[in-house]
């Protein structure tokens, strides 16, 4: 067994000072009910949405290295409380260029860094070139993967891949326009502004289509069709003009949800995840089933990929091509942040 904890909270805009000491109060409570690893989430040192509004040179001041105040202070952190602790932040990293990161910091003081690979918040945020997977010392291999990542089936199949059966999926996702006509729409903030008068309003929006029954229609079929367990863990209330509906939860490697919550503020959500369901999953088993040698389309470029940023905020159909010319349209997908 292994007890882990994902949590949600409102960061507060460009103030890391804030933010850092919700997430000690908050890692403190998690390891004092046994949490051997607690999953923040994204971008949550900074705030998130907001930062499609600065420009670049103030993204370069907000920003810190791998090895800066933020992330050393919670990594000294997890070294005192002897648990595992990650952080979402904005990294500042070679020659200057920006990256949506998220750092695992290790009780035994190892840090792992995953930058987002499909990164769209700002066009000087650029997107990550690799996968994250490590190993780790409850004899687990783990991966990590930054919100929209997990959209894309291919990344999570590539993490299991490469060994991961643990894999932290940390978002600021809920209430997102999308432009596809059934994807998510925004939550009006005065729902949320308003939570404390009116609590039914709040809490059928966030565990309605726009929200938690959204996440249920592709959230455990990535834990289930890879064999993992995926500790999802998101913000929750307002993040610029929009509203981050929480549902943080984390679902066994049978897509099953093992625990969750459906309240619409900060909280943290235990859960003992039994290592011993991995080896006979279906989705390890169906794995083992592939067959590699048919599967060339998948690293082919078909001439119709856009770049993150351009695929997210894209109204375009999309035209589907064959040898025999246009198969037929479809909504573009950019359903989460």
């Amino acid at each position: 067994m292994l007890r882990v904890a994902v949590v949600q909270f409102e960061p507060t805009p460009d103030r890391p000072d804030s933010n850092l000491a919700v997430l000690e109060r908050l890692a403190r409570e998690a390891a004092a009910d046994g949490a051997q690893l607690v999953v923040f989430p994204e971008m949550c040192a900074l705030g998130y949405w907001h930062l499609r509004r600065h420009d670049a040179t103030r993204l370069r001041e907000l920003a810190e290295s791998a090895d800066g105040p933020s992330v050393s202070r919670v990594q000294k952190l997890a070294l005192e409380l002897g648990v595992g602790l990650g952080v979402g932040f904005l990294e500042r990293g070679e020659e200057g260029r920006l990256f949506n990161s998220y750092a695992v910091c290790l009780p035994d003081g190892i840090v792992h860094v995953h930058r987002k690979l499909h990164a769209f918040e700002h066009e000087a945020i650029s997107s990550g070139e690799d996968f994250t997977v490590f190993d780790t010392p409850w004899q687990v291999r783990m991966g990590i993967l930054i919100c929209w990542d997990n959209n894309l089936v291919e990344n999570v199949r590539a993490t299991a891949l490469l060994g991961a059966t643990v894999l932290l999926a940390p978002h600021q996702t809920g209430g997102t326009s999308s432009r596809s006509p059934h994807g998510m729409k925004p939550i009006p903030l005065d729902v949320w502004e308003n939570r404390a008068a009116d609590p039914a309003a709040v809490e059928e929006a966030f565990n309605g289509p726009n929200g938690r029954d959204w996440l249920m229609r592709w959230l455990p079929a990535r834990a289930h069709d890879n064999g993992l367990f995926v500790l999802f863990s998101n913000g929750v209330g307002r993040d610029d003009d929009e509203v981050r509906t929480g549902n943080s939860m984390v679902l066994d490697p049978y897509g099953r949800i093992v625990a969750e919550t459906a309240v619409p503020d900060q909280a943290v959500v235990l859960a003992d995840l039994d290592l011993g369901l991995v080896p006979l999953a279906t989705g390890q088993r169906w794995i083992r089933g592939r067959r590699p040698e048919l599967y060339g389309i998948l690293t082919r470029r078909t001439g119709n990929e856009l770049a993150p940023r351009a695929a997210r905020f894209s109204s375009d159909p999309v035209r589907r091509e064959s040898a025999g010319g246009v198969q037929g349209l479809c909504g573009r997908v950019e359903e989460n942040g």
